[in-house]
């Protein structure tokens, strides 16, 4: 879903700027994620969200200001 932005470097700034780790996620990440919750490290977690999102949620959402 995202594959053509990808190339456009000006908009990936862009977007980094609203990430407080600086940077769009990786594939592997996500995956990461995913792998721990199908595993057996996460067998008592029910009902829990986990933000993927470099900070994203935990932050207001704006660029950093000047």
């Amino acid at each position: 879903m995202t594959e053509d932005m990808m190339d456009d470097k000006k908009l990936l700034a862009k977007f980094a700027e609203r990430i407080p780790l600086g940077r769009v996620c990786e594939p592997e990440e996500v995956a990461a994620v995913i792998a721990f919750l199908a595993s057996e490290d996460a067998s008592f977690m029910t009902g829990a969200n986990v933000a993927v999102d470099g900070g994203v949620s935990a932050s207001n959402g704006q660029p950093p200001q000047e």
